[in-house]
Order: structure tokens, then sequence, then C-alpha cells
């Protein structure tokens, strides 16, 4: 008989603690000098961009013959405002451009103002969320880890030229 009364054991521990136990008490009233105090969380969505050294005779120099030659991109119109969930990555551009990947297969150009160049961005760089979910080419800005700040002026859809 005691074997089938072992599952119940828990529970008979624990029966004082549940008669014991009552309702929370209403809040009282906030005592005086009480200060409310509110936190706020922001978020940044961080985008590292990897430096490749050139390869070094050997068999790196082997390696290189055998990519396939450099993509030439030709540059289109591209909307305003891109989702920034959609940015997989970024590449230095040229001098006061970088080069965005959204969606892992389209590249965007975002042209920086003309007196940021591009020399910070090496380490990474950063974007800042917005309410609407998108960074906008005059509107929003990209900041390097040094914390330079470079507005964007414009984006410029890459396709390969042909």
């Amino acid at each position: 008989m005691i074997p089938r009364l072992l599952p119940l054991a828990p529970l008979a521990l624990a029966a004082p603690l549940l008669i014991s136990a009552r309702p929370p008490e209403p809040m009282a009233e906030p005592l005086a000098g009480t200060q409310w105090a509110q936190v706020a969380i922001h978020e940044r969505i961080i985008i590292r961009i990897q430096r490749s050294a050139p390869p070094i005779g050997g068999r790196a120099a082997a390696i290189a013959e055998t990519r396939p030659p450099a993509i030439v991109w030709k540059e289109r119109k591209a909307p305003r405002c891109v989702a920034t969930q959609t940015i997989t990555g970024a590449r230095l551009g040229g001098d006061g451009e970088v080069d965005l990947i959204v969606e892992g297969v389209k590249r965007l150009r975002a042209r920086l103002d003309a007196d940021c160049p591009t020399l910070d961005f090496y380490s990474g760089l950063y974007l800042k969320p917005t309410a609407d979910g998108k960074i906008c080419a005059r509107r929003d800005a990209i900041r390097s880890r040094s914390g330079a700040s470079c507005a964007i002026g414009a984006f410029r859809q890459l396709v390969p030229k042909r």
C-alpha cells in the first residue's frame, strides 16, 4: 500500500505551504518622495567588413589565377530607401562609397556626402535602426566604429556590366 502512496508524497509535503498561502495584498499608495524612472533599450545593427589581403606568391598565386575575373559593375537608378533587415553585408567601394549587399544577392551603392572618406569603415560600420525599419538616402547616416558619421547622399543599384 505504501508504494501506491509514494507519488503523493510531494503533495503532502507542500500542503502546509498551500494552506498558509494567501493572495497578494493590493498595491499601497506610493510613498512620498517616490520617483518613477523609464528605461529605453536601443538596438544597433552592426555590419562588419572583412578585409582581405592580396595573395602573395606560391600557392596563393596559383589560387589567384584560378579565380574568375573581377566583376565590373554598372550603376542604375535605385530606390531612395531599403529595408534594414534585408542588408546582409557591406564592402568598401571607391572613395566616398559603401556597397551594401542586399538579401545576399543584390548590391546597392551608398554614395556618401563629399566630405566623408570611407577610410574609417575598414573595421566595420553601424546602421542605426529607424522607426520605419528602413535606411534612406538624404535622411540617414552610416556610422564608423570610431564614431564618425557620414550621411547617405543617394543609393545606386549595381548590376554586372556585360
